[in-house]
Order: C-alpha cells, then structure tokens, then sequence
C-alpha cells in the first residue's frame, strides 16, 4: 500500500543519529526475516548527516537531530523516519510527506514515566520535600517550616484526560483523592466507569485542591490557565505542569502565588527551555525539574521498541502502527478521491465548531459518484477535520480513526448511489449525549466545494474563511439587524446564505465576514431580539 515490502536479498539501511538504549533497538538486531543494515552515528552536525544518509532506507532519531528539508531531500533512497518519543517538532513532517517519506513515533512508551512524574511532583509540593532537603543540605534542621498537607480525601482537577491524564488519576485514586477531569472527548458513561466527576474547565479548576494539566499545546490550550481560572479556585490551590509549557500564563501563574491565592507549583515544563533564570524560580512555593517526564530507563527504553518494531512491520506489510504524517496511497484510488479531500476534511472542521459535547457517534453518508469509490481517506479526513480542534495537528489522515475509536466514538459509514439532485454527495452527522448536528457538502464542476446543507437548511456556502452560523426566529427585519449589529463592529459581510424550515419557524444565516470575530462580538449579536444562537467558524 505504501511501498513494496522488503524481500530477504534486500539491504535495508537503517541509520541511528541519536543515542537510543541497546536494549532499544534489540527488535532490529534480532530481526532475521528482513536484511537490516544497522549504523549507529552520533552527535553529526547537519552537513555531517547529509553526506552520510544518501542510502538510507531508515533515519531513526530522538529529539536531538533536527531532521531538516535539506536532510530529507538528500536521503533518495529514505522510506521512513523514526521518532523515538511523543513529540515531532525535531522533523519537517511536510518534508517527509513531499517526499513520500513516512514518520513514525512512539506516542505511548512515555505514558506511565510522565503520569508517574506527574503524581511525584505533586506528592513533592504537598509535602515540601525539595525545599526541605536544600533545607537539610544547608545544615538546616527546621520541622516547622515544611508542613505540608495529605493528598487523601483532596480532590484532584485534571485538565486534558488523554493517556497520561488517566493514568495519572488512576493513581490518585490510589491516593484515595477524588478526581474532577475535563476533555472535550470525556463523555459521562467513561467518567462514571472510571469513578471521577466529568466538568467544564470552569468546574474542575473550582472543585479543586489540586490542579494538573494533561492538554497538547493547541491555540485553544495556550494559556488556558490564566488569571480568570486562578480567580475562581480554591485559595491554597496547588498547580501542577508536565505537559507543555504555555498552558499555564507563567506571569499569571507568579502573581497568583505571590498574592497568596496559590499555594505552590510544581513545575516539569516552560514556554522557553532551558529555563534556569525564571522568576517563577526565585519563589520558594516553587518546585521544578527540567523537563523530566519521559526520562526514566524504560520509557527511553520503551519508545525505542515501540519505533523499532513499527520499522520491522513497516518493511513486512507496508504499513505501520503510529504513523504521524500521511503515507502515499496508490495512484489509481488517489485519482478518484483526491478532488473530495478537503471538503471531506471542511465538513469535520465545521462540526468541531458548532459541537458542544464530547461527540459519541459519527455517521458519514457517501451518495452518488463518490458512492463507487473506496471511500475510507475520506472518512479519515473527515475525521481529522473533526478531531485537530482540540487534539492538535498531530491528528492526520492516517491516525484519525486511530484516536476516534480510542476515545469512544462509534464510526459508521453508508454508501448510496442516489444524491437527492447531485451528481455527489457527503453528509456527516455527529451524535453527542443531548446534541445531533449534520452538515452536507458536494463539488460542483468547474467550481469546487461547496457546503449545500446545514442541519435541515438547504444553503450554498463556500466551505473557507471566516463564518458566522446564526440560527434566529424566522421574523421581519432578523437579517437587517445582524448586518447593522455587525456594522457597528466594523465587521463587513462578503456573502450571505438564509434557509428556514417554515414561515415563522426557525431559520439559520450563514455569512461569510472578512475577518475574525470575538466573543464580545458574538454575545453582541447574540443579544439581539429573535436571535438564538450565534457561532463563528473558521474554515
């Protein structure tokens, strides 16, 4: 599917540019079946690794080597890139994916190594023990000084309820501490077989004695915690980061505890690394460790299989278990799909913005023309639209169905030869606990995507830019008021599409602005008479 397998008499170059645990890469050294060529080369500089990488067939790296676009289109024989760890930022995914180069991670080896850190720095801040031993260390014998508090019968918040965020409450269940968690994917039936408090962002950071965030870092998630969220915890919260610097406002973060409301934070991330002249450093209800999370033995260990082991299947079957950027699919189905990707994409990414609750089910109708075609990249971009919202741009084409049917959501596809009056037609319908949402779309000849329906509205709406859905009452003057209200802002309207049900019933607008919007400018429309709902989408 994507490359033709390896046979025995087949020398597959694997080159090693990082330092990775021999135990590690034991999969690839054991391997008989495939004629793997193992090199270990470390610590090169750029220029280095160029005139050596012309033959690999393999780049297996940590986080040191910066696999380049220059890297990349000096390996002509490169099939695929091992990242041996979570994180990618070190790899010019579009490179590789120019290329045709596929990359592969590890993004479960360092779960239990960053949940485990997670529960040691809060139990650290709890009890005062890195302050008390620089205490000791100093020939300081002070006992008053350092009372701490239990962890039994607190409540935990944990902002981001991924992999790493349940394992981390896993183990404070063990604590015996109460767990209060937000993700926008955590649906009540998981939080109840779990035994936690499914809340807001809002909540969790009220209910809370201490906090522990768990989010990639997205445009939704910077700053997430800020001086609002700090205004409306407990006094004498707790904080704790090992995730990404940039989801708690840093100088937010120092004021708070500088006022008192913050008891202390326990730090393993910063927005800028290495971090050794913080402010944030110079507080004593500050503890804080370099960016260990991933760094213990067995996850470096671990990573190091799991990418070892991908590279082994990859050759054997030409697929792989954690591909991160889009693998090449043969030319014949590209050819027929290719023209749907991205308003397959476009209708995922327009319900991620009008979907309030974590999404159960997802039912893609597949009508007319495209009906014949092996449709499961489309799926899989719709998906991607759907999920990049809150889970970030590591959610691509091939890991989409991955990540939706891990965090519950039930797929289901349909296929019909009859498109109600088009010659194509692709209809998502998303299903949350209280909520169902559906939006169609198809390509007109000659003029591309085009969104055509908007839950039972019939519109014509070209799926880019800014939007405005504005569901109202169907009344006099509803059109002439948002356009004034909208005027006010200095906020111009390029097109506008009207649908509505009944005369008088309820009726959508759907325009198309020129620039973004606020929220202050939403709930400023949304105050007029017979408007019900109003949303902003960016496509």
């Amino acid at each position: 599917m994507v490359t033709k397998t390896a046979t025995a008499t087949n020398l597959i170059n694997v080159f090693i540019a990082d330092p990775l645990s021999e135990d590690g890469i034991f999969p690839l050294r054991q391997e008989t079946e495939l004629n793997l060529n193992v090199v270990i080369e470390t610590g090169l500089t750029a220029e280095q690794l160029i005139s050596k990488i012309e033959d690999v067939h393999v780049l297996l790296v940590r986080s040191q080597t910066k696999v380049t676009r220059e890297i990349i289109a000096a390996a002509k024989n490169l099939k695929l890139i091992g990242r041996a760890g979570v994180g990618v930022d070190n790899i010019d995914l579009t490179a590789a994916t120019e290329h045709g180069v596929i990359v592969v991670n590890a993004p479960d080896g360092n779960t239990n190594s960053a949940a485990e850190h997670s529960i040691a720095m809060m139990t650290s801040l709890a009890r005062h023990i890195p302050q008390a031993y620089n205490a000791l260390k100093n020939g300081v014998w002070d006992r008053k000084s350092y009372v701490g508090v239990e962890l039994k019968n607190k409540t935990l918040g944990v902002v981001g309820f991924g992999r790493i965020g349940t394992e981390v409450a896993y183990r404070a269940k063990g604590q015996r501490m109460n767990v209060i968690a937000y993700d926008p994917f955590l649906t009540e039936e998981r939080a109840k077989e779990l035994g936690i408090t499914k809340g807001t962002v809002d909540e969790v950071v009220q209910a809370a004695d201490f906090i522990t965030v768990h989010t990639p870092l997205l445009p939704e998630t910077r700053n997430l915690i800020n001086k609002d969220k700090f205004a409306i915890m407990k006094d004498d919260v707790r904080i704790i980061n090992c995730a990404r610097g940039g989801i708690i406002d840093e100088d937010d973060l120092y004021d708070a505890i500088v006022e008192g409301k913050v008891a202390g934070a326990a730090l393993d991330v910063f927005v800028e690394e290495p971090a050794t002249n913080h402010k944030l450093l110079t507080l004593p209800q500050v503890i804080a460790t370099p960016h260990l999370g991933a760094s213990t033995i067995e996850a470096q260990e671990s990573v190091a299989v799991d990418v070892s082991n991908d590279i082994i299947k990859f050759f054997k079957t030409g697929t792989v278990t954690n591909p991160v950027n889009m693998p090449s699919i043969p030319k014949e189905l590209l050819a027929q799909v290719e023209p749907f990707f991205e308003l397959a994409e476009k209708l995922g990414t327009f319900l991620s913005q009008v979907t309030t609750e974590p999404i159960k089910e997802i039912n893609i109708s597949y009508a007319g023309e495209v009906a014949n075609y092996d449709v499961r990249p489309l799926t899989s971009n719709n998906l991607k639209g759907l999920l990049q919202k809150n889970h970030g741009e590591h959610v691509n084409d091939v890991n989409a169905r991955y990540l939706s049917e891990r965090i519950g959501i039930k797929i289901n596809e349909h296929k019909t030869t009859t498109a109600k009056g088009f010659t194509n037609l692709i209809t998502v319908e998303v299903k949350t606990e209280n909520e169902v949402h559906t939006v169609a779309g198809t390509l007109l000849n000659g003029l591309g995507a085009r969104i055509v329906k908007v839950e039972n509205y019939v519109v014509d709406v070209i799926p880019q830019g800014h939007l405005l859905y504005v569901k109202n009452t169907d009344k006099p003057g509803a059109i002439g008021r948002v356009a004034t209200k909208l005027a006010e802002k200095d906020i111009n309207i390029a097109t506008m599409q009207v649908g509505r049900d009944q005369v008088g019933g309820t009726a959508i607008m759907m325009l198309t602005i020129d620039n973004d919007v606020t929220e202050e400018d939403l709930n400023y429309v949304a105050q007029l008479e017979n408007i019900d709902e109003v949303k902003a989408i960016t496509l």
